[in-house]
C-alpha cells in the first residue's frame, strides 16, 4: 500500500518542490495549507488538500490521520505579521496558553510536540527535497576581502547570541556595527531596511540560531534574497553551509556575479 507523506505548507515554492520529492519516490502527498500564506498551486500538487486558519490543530491533525498520515513535513513561510491573525482552536489554545516563552521556536518545538502525541512523526523537509542545502565554501566568482571577512567574524557570533533569544536568523552589519536585526518583518524587509539605513558595502549574515529544531524553519535564501542584497547595494553574505536552502540557485548566483556580490557558505563551528 502507498504511504502518503504530509506537508503542514506555507507559502513559496518549497511545499511544491517536496511534494514533487516525495511523489517521485513514489509517495502520495497530503498538503494542509493555510489562508493567506498558502499558494493555490501549492494545493493543487496534493491528492488530498485542505486550507485551514492557522491556530486550526485539531482539524489539521484529524485530517492527516483521516488520510493515513503517519510522517509529515513542515515546508514555506508564515508572514509573521499575518501570522498575528491567529485563530486557535481549544487544542491549539491550550498548547500556547501552557508556554512559558512565544517565540517561533517554543510555538513550533510544541506544536511538533502536540502533532507527535497522535502518531505523526515530524520529518526534515530538507530530507525529502536533496539538492537545496548549500554547499560549504564560496559560492560566487567573487571572494570576500578583508572587509567582509571583517564584518563576517563580528556579526556572526552576534547573529548566534541574538538566535539564542529567539529574536530571528538575520543580521546586517558594516565596518562592525550592526546596522538591523531581523525581528517580526522577515528577513527581506530586514535586508531592505539594513541597505536603507546602511548605505553601500554592508555585508548580512543569516544563520541557524542555537538550539533549533532543524527538522523545521531553516534559514532559506532564493532570488528574492540576492534581488534585495543587489538592490542594497551589499558586499557580501554569509550563511552557514550543510543547514541553509538556497533556492533558484542558479539563477540567484548569475545575478549575484553580475552585481558583484560575494556569498559564502561556513561551516556551523565557524568561529
Amino acid at each position: 500500500m502507498q504511504e502518503s507523506i504530509g506537508i503542514i505548507a506555507g507559502g513559496g515554492q518549497f511545499p511544491r518542490i517536496v511534494a514533487e520529492n516525495i511523489r517521485a519516490a513514489g509517495h502520495g502527498v497530503v498538503i494542509c495549507g493555510f489562508t493567506g500564506h498558502t499558494d493555490d498551486s501549492t494545493l493543487a500538487c496534493a491528492d488530498a488538500s485542505v486550507m485551514l486558519h492557522l491556530g486550526q490543530l485539531g482539524k489539521m491533525i484529524s485530517f492527516f490521520k483521516k488520510h493515513g498520515v503517519v510522517r509529515a513535513c513542515m515546508a514555506g513561510s508564515i508572514s509573521k505579521p499575518k501570522a498575528l491573525d491567529f485563530r486557535p482552536d481549544w487544542r491549539a489554545a491550550r498548547l500556547v496558553f501552557s508556554l512559558r516563552r512565544k517565540g517561533d521556536d517554543s510555538l513550533l518545538r510544541a506544536i511538533i510536540g502536540e502533532i507527535e502525541k497522535d502518531g505523526i512523526r515530524i520529518v526534515s523537509s530538507a530530507e525529502l527535497a536533496q539538492g537545496l542545502l548549500c554547499p560549504e565554501g564560496v559560492l560566487t566568482l567573487r571572494r570576500p576581502g578583508d572587509k567582509e571577512w571583517s564584518d563576517i567574524r563580528y556579526g556572526w557570533p552576534i547573529a548566534r547570541s541574538l538566535g539564542s533569544y529567539d529574536i530571528g536568523q538575520c543580521l546586517v552589519v558594516r565596518e562592525g556595527m550592526v546596522i538591523a536585526v531581523e525581528c517580526l518583518e522577515g528577513t527581506d524587509a530586514t535586508l531592505r531596511r539594513g541597505g536603507e539605513l546602511g548605505g553601500q558595502g554592508c555585508t548580512a549574515i543569516k544563520i541557524v540560531k542555537p538550539g533549533q529544531d532543524e527538522r523545521v524553519d531553516l534559514p532559506s535564501i532564493g532570488l528574492a534574497t540576492i534581488r534585495n542584497l543587489v538592490e542594497g547595494h551589499y558586499a557580501a553574505l554569509a550563511v552557514e553551509s550543510g543547514r541553509t536552502l538556497f533556492f533558484d540557485r542558479d539563477e540567484a548566483l548569475r545575478m549575484a556575479d553580475e552585481n558583484g556580490l560575494c556569498i559564502v557558505a561556513l561551516p556551523p563551528d565557524f568561529e
